[in-house]
C-alpha cells in the first residue's frame, strides 16, 4: 500500500462502487442543465468520494453528451484524488478516427491510465489502458443500451474478449426519475485485487459511459 497513489487506498479492498449522481433542484424543476455532481459509494452506501464536473453552460448546451470536461473527484476531507479529462470528441461510427478518449490521472498531473473507444458498427466498445498505454482490459456494451425497465450492463472481459471479470450497470431508477430527471445510478464490479489505479480508471469509464448514452431525460425506457 505504499506504493499507492494518495486517495486510492480505500479502492484497494473494494470489489463494488456505487455511482449516485446528485440533482440539483433548479435542474429538476426547470430542466436546466448544471454541472453534475456525484457521490462515489461502498456497497453499504457510505461515500468515498464527491465528483463533481467542470465546463460551461455553452458546453453543457450545445455539445450536450459528446462536450468536453474536467471532472474532479474528492475525498472526504476534501483532498482531490482523481482527475478525469475528456476533450471534445467524436460519437459515431462513421467517424473511427476520432472517437472517444478519456485520460484519469492519480494524483492529479501523474496519469493512471486512460480509456479508448474502439470503433464496431453493433456494439459499444472500449479498452482500458494503464499509464503507459498497454492495454489492460475491454468493456463491451448492448447493441441496445436502452433500459426497458431494467437494468444496463457493460461486462469487463479480458483482452480476449472472451472471460467476464466484472460489469458497469446502469440501475434502472423508475419511471419518474428517468423521465423527469437525468439522475443517474450505477454500479461497478471488478476484481478485489485488480490494481488500484485501473480502478479509478474503472470510475472515468462509467462517467464517460453515462454521458455517452444516458445523458438525455427519457434514459431506460
Amino acid at each position: 500500500t505504499q506504493n499507492l497513489p494518495p486517495g486510492l487506498e480505500y479502492l484497494n479492498q473494494l470489489d463494488q462502487i456505487i455511482i449516485h449522481q446528485q440533482v440539483e433542484l433548479l435542474e429538476a424543476i426547470l430542466g436546466t442543465e448544471t454541472s453534475s455532481k456525484y457521490e462515489i459509494k461502498n456497497p453499504l452506501g457510505q461515500r468515498v468520494y464527491f465528483a463533481v464536473e467542470e465546463n460551461d453552460c455553452f458546453d453543457r448546451r450545445l455539445c450536450a453528451p459528446i462536450r468536453a470536461f474536467t471532472i474532479r473527484i474528492a475525498d472526504n476531507a476534501g483532498r482531490e484524488v482523481i482527475r478525469v479529462i475528456r476533450p471534445l470528441r467524436c460519437n459515431s461510427c462513421c467517424f473511427p478516427c476520432f472517437l472517444q478518449e478519456l485520460e484519469v490521472q492519480s494524483p492529479p498531473g501523474t496519469i493512471a491510465g486512460y480509456v479508448v473507444q474502439n470503433w464496431d458498427p453493433f456494439l459499444p466498445k472500449f479498452t482500458i489502458q494503464n499509464q503507459s498505454k498497454e492495454d489492460v482490459l475491454k468493456i463491451i456494451g448492448p447493441c441496445a443500451t436502452c433500459g426497458c425497465f431494467e437494468d444496463v450492463d457493460f461486462e469487463v472481459k479480458a483482452l480476449n474478449e472472451m472471460t467476464t471479470i466484472g460489469k458497469i450497470s446502469k440501475y434502472w431508477s423508475g419511471f419518474v426519475n428517468n423521465v423527469f430527471t437525468n439522475t443517474a445510478n450505477f454500479g461497478i464490479q471488478i476484481p478485489v485485487d485488480l490494481d488500484v489505479r485501473i480502478k479509478a480508471v474503472m470510475i472515468g469509464a462509467c462517467f464517460l459511459i453515462d454521458l455517452m448514452f444516458f445523458e438525455n431525460s427519457l434514459d431506460g425506457l
